[in-house]
């Protein structure tokens, strides 16, 4: 109740009842207010959630796309620019679908690194391709062995889909080539940012769309990229795992695992 509320209650009592109030309003409704005001006082107030201004809003052209929610964002998961210690020249993509990173190698010992998710093992790109074509808002066509394999979701789509926010290769796309040829891998955004850091696509390479422009802005076509072995991914990165959400997380502390 507000005091404008207590006041309405004071005025209908008065109009409907055969007495007058004999309580002093001026009294009463300081004493409601005080009621009114504990009450206030008691609600927890909600925090909004904080956004990481690298992952708010963003109008790229006639299409705005949505900010990625904080609760998909952590240490991990958002873009960095640190130490590299891979050895591969400045302008190499190195992915790791093993702890699903991906950096952008730059000049003394530096790179970008983001978050990827990836597709299941057996799926995942391997070996050495590179940036053979670049587009911006890409169509989409599942390839025959997609269709094939997983024909309840693929099917419908066999005549393509045109970019946008709908299409799951997001905002920007590189398409990866090997010998000449495009090898049907490519590294894009997503319209899907819970799936940033699991092992749930096609094989692709996945970014948050916000994540997909700032490296399409700074890569060259014909970049080399190479994706890591098992073996390199362990020795520069230590073991990463899933959670039993799918989700992957850091290495284990000798101190975690002995309790």
């Amino acid at each position: 109740m507000t005091l404008g509320g207590a006041r309405h209650f004071l005025w209908a009592y008065q109009q409907k009842s055969d007495t007058p109030l004999n309580i002093p309003f001026r009294p009463l409704a300081a004493a409601l207010s005080l009621v009114i005001l504990g009450a206030c006082a008691s609600a927890p107030i909600p925090m909004l959630p904080v956004q990481n201004p690298d992952y708010a809003a963003v109008q790229d052209g006639d299409i705005l796309i949505p900010a990625v929610h904080p609760r998909f964002l952590n240490e991990h998961s958002v873009r960095q620019e640190v130490d590299y210690e891979g050895g591969e020249a400045p302008g190499t993509i190195v992915v790791d679908t093993h702890a699903r990173k991906l950096y952008h190698v730059h000049e003394g010992g530096r790179a970008t690194r983001y978050a990827i998710g990836t597709g299941p093992e057996g799926r995942a790109l391997r070996g050495q391709t590179t940036v053979g074509a670049k587009r911006e808002w890409p169509g989409w066509t599942p390839t025959q062995n997609m269709i094939r394999q997983m024909p309840e979701l693929y099917a419908e789509f066999a005549g393509g889909l045109e970019g946008g926010l709908e299409n799951p290769l997001g905002a920007r796309a590189l398409y990866l080539y090997r010998n000449g040829k495009d090898t049907m891998y490519r590294i894009h955004g997503t319209i899907d940012n819970a799936s940033v850091g699991r092992a749930t696509s096609a094989g692709c390479i996945r970014l948050f769309n916000q994540d997909i422009i700032h490296l399409y802005n700074n890569v060259e076509r014909g970049a080399r990229v190479k994706v890591r072995s098992l073996e390199e991914s362990r020795r520069l990165e230590g073991e990463w795992f899933d959670d039993e959400d799918g989700d992957i997380q850091p290495p284990l502390l000798v101190s975690e695992v002995t309790g």
